[in-house]
């Protein structure tokens, strides 16, 4: 009988030194006469355990990890005595996938397929559920699916969390000879992976998400913007557009139907700011990317200054779980108007990192202190910071905060992306601070004065206040500069900047009274 054994084919998986391990799999198969098949599949999120293996057994799984090519002996020793997968007698056995802790307390909606199938396998995918959500879009009219995804509570989970639904509806209501669906997958915060991890692990479901949602707003056509820092999402992508499009769910007439929709990757060129939804259209019509006024809006001005709608790879990815399983089921799940779930990726010093995917409601320290299991040094933890590199930093005082747009709201947070980033208590907070001056003025596209120059001049006088030159009035001078940041910037990065800067100061005021020479390299 064939033993299937699982590999993942994710980047973080490879970078751990998985394609070796599935080398030497193969290897010692082959010399062992043991018959198996080798499925590179996507991560299940356990991070902290790749490269993560996993045996079938009697169509249960049994997980390994993290392994390495030298354990790769042991294991296939086992097998070719007749081992059972649950019998494996190794000190890397976790047993069965599902049962670990932090993958069983999951509610994966989103991610329900993402290291269980062979990401690029249409048949694969569609014994799963896939395409369940496109035949049932296809049976509606394109309100009725709208209908659905205002229904469902689904915001965006790119970092704004607008209505989805109202977007939609507005593209729909615009009046344009050609419309496109834009994906945002220029996935550039600090700590965060997801959109990656299931470009990566459930390609498809992207496919299917963009594809609902130009039959519903009356798009032909699609854009897939990805960074360029993603070779394997890029190739993941692109070989299941090529079998998505053999297999007639793409092109002229999508399952036979009357709508055409057809759909390709773009790359990026590393620009954090093409991040920014304007930006990003500048970069994809091939100039550079600059921020836009708005208005107009890109709902009615966007692409090639047509109606066009721009989503995140998770907002679009949800799409198809919302049709197949019907609004209410996606909105059963989640707390006052954040419904659904959120894939959150916990980063940064902590000892369990992953992607974690739970209904909203969920709070900061049960994210950190439970799931992610406190600080991977050991050290007691100082601050999170949570939307990324724009995010605010919480103190653990703040720990109960539930995970829900408008609570984090309430205490001049966001949720952004998802991206969650520890820091124990050796970290300086003045520094992040610097730091999120220094990141904006590198980023910056230069477009407006109070992102362009409010960052530098940030810069410098978080220098001044390190050194312990006129502390209490380069304070004040600081609350000033984000002031008119926040409020002046056309855009989020320089709109944003005050978050992180005016969290540290407001949260940690002692870490600012530090005097001290900023090394060499940092000055």
């Amino acid at each position: 009988m064939t033993k299937r054994i699982f590999i993942p084919r994710d980047a973080a998986a490879v970078a751990c030194g998985a394609d070796d391990v599935a080398k030497r799999f193969a290897l010692l198969a082959e010399q062992a006469k043991i018959d198996v098949e080798i499925v590179r599949n996507g991560s299940r999120g356990m991070l902290w355990l790749e490269p993560l293996v996993e045996i079938e057994d009697q169509g249960k799984r049994y997980a390994f990890g993290p392994i390495a090519p030298a354990d790769v002996d042991g294991l296939v020793a086992e097998l070719s005595q007749g081992a059972a997968a649950a019998g494996i007698k190794t000190s890397k056995a976790l047993g069965l996938t599902e049962e670990i802790p932090f993958f069983k307390r999951q509610t994966r909606l989103t991610f329900a397929r993402c290291g269980i199938t062979d990401p690029v396998s249409l048949a694969d995918y569609k014994a799963h559920g896939g395409y369940e959500g496109l035949a049932k879009a296809l049976a509606l009219e394109p309100s009725g699916i709208i209908d659905e995804v205002k229904k469902s509570g689904l915001r965006g989970r790119g970092g704004a969390g607008f209505p989805t639904g109202i977007k939609w509806q507005t593209v729909h209501d615009a009046r344009a000879d050609q419309k496109y669906i834009v994906c945002n997958a220029d996935e550039g915060d600090s700590g965060t992976f997801a959109d990656r991890m299931i470009m990566e692990g459930d390609p498809f479901v992207l496919i299917e998400g963009m594809t609902i949602a130009g039959i519903a707003v009356g798009a032909t056509r699609g854009y897939i913007y990805l960074r360029s820092e993603y070779p394997h999402a890029a190739t993941a992508l692109n070989e299941a557009i090529d079998t998505a499009k053999a297999a007639g769910y793409l092109g002229q007439t999508v399952c036979g139907s009357s709508h055409a929709f057809e759909l390709e990757v773009r790359l990026g060129a590393g620009a954090y700011v093409c991040g920014e939804e304007t930006s990003l259209l500048e970069s994809l019509e091939g100039k550079r990317g600059l921020v836009r006024a708005k208005p107009p809006l890109p709902a009615h001005e966007g692409l090639f200054g047509k109606p066009t709608i721009i989503n995140n790879v998770l907002s679009l990815a949800a799409v198809p779980f919302i049709l197949a399983e019907g609004a209410q089921a996606y909105a059963d799940f989640g707390m006052g108007r954040s419904r659904g779930t959120m894939p959150i990726q916990l980063a940064g010093n902590i000892k369990q990192g992953g992607l974690f995917e739970v209904a909203f409601g969920i709070t900061l320290g049960e994210l950190v202190e439970d799931v992610g299991g406190g600080t991977a040094s050991g050290r007691p933890i100082k601050a999170v910071q949570v939307g990324g590199p724009l995010g605010a930093y919480f103190p653990q005082d703040l720990f109960d905060t539930p995970f829900d747009y408008e609570a984090f709201t309430a205490r001049d947070g966001l949720i952004g992306h998802g991206g969650i980033v520890v820091f124990d208590d050796t970290v300086d907070m003045a520094r992040q601070a610097r730091f999120a001056f220094d990141f904006c003025a590198i980023e910056s596209c230069g477009k407006c004065t109070p992102c362009r120059i409010g960052a530098i001049r940030g810069r410098e006088t978080m220098d001044k206040i390190m050194g312990g030159q006129d502390r209490d009035k380069n304070l004040d001078l600081v609350a000033d500069l984000c002031n008119t940041m926040k409020f002046g910037s056309l855009c989020a990065l320089g709109g944003f900047t005050p978050y992180p800067v005016m969290s540290a100061l407001t949260h940690f005021p002692d870490d600012f009274g530090r005097a001290r020479k900023l090394p060499a390299a940092a000055e």
